[in-house]
């Protein structure tokens, strides 16, 4: 039997009117210390994005994520965040915010190929 490793992910949500509670799932975060993993994936969807709010910047939502890319792999594009350790790093994206781009809690599992999950929970949960 091949040997499983801990892994945790969020779910990453947009909230466009923060005080209406309404959220659209756009990506999926999983970090594995054990393997050194730290990685994002996402997907917007203008039209659906559009339909919770006309005003919503979704250029802005969309820069806003590839900055949280930049982090997860430890850039130095990705600033002092992205220079810290890989665990802080991952505490940071996944912690709680009141701003329009949220993640949900942080859900635990055991996998042998992290990539392989973030690509399955991507898409059963946000496509």
């Amino acid at each position: 039997m091949p040997n499983k490793i801990t892994y945790e992910y969020a779910i990453i949500r947009i909230v466009p009117k923060v005080e209406r509670e309404e959220f659209l799932n756009v990506g999926v975060i999983l970090f594995s210390k054990r393997k050194k993993y730290l990685d994002i994936k996402y997907h917007l969807d203008e039209k659906r994005l559009t339909a919770f709010s006309e005003t919503i910047d979704v250029d802005w939502i969309r820069q806003y994520l590839a900055a949280w890319k930049l982090v997860c792999e430890g850039s130095p594009a990705g600033g002092k965040i992205g220079s810290l350790d890989i665990a802080v790093r991952y505490r940071w994206l996944t912690a709680n915010r009141s701003s329009i781009i949220q993640s949900s809690n942080t859900h635990p599992g055991l996998c042998e190929n992290p990539a392989d999950v973030l690509e399955d929970l991507f898409e059963r949960y946000v496509l």
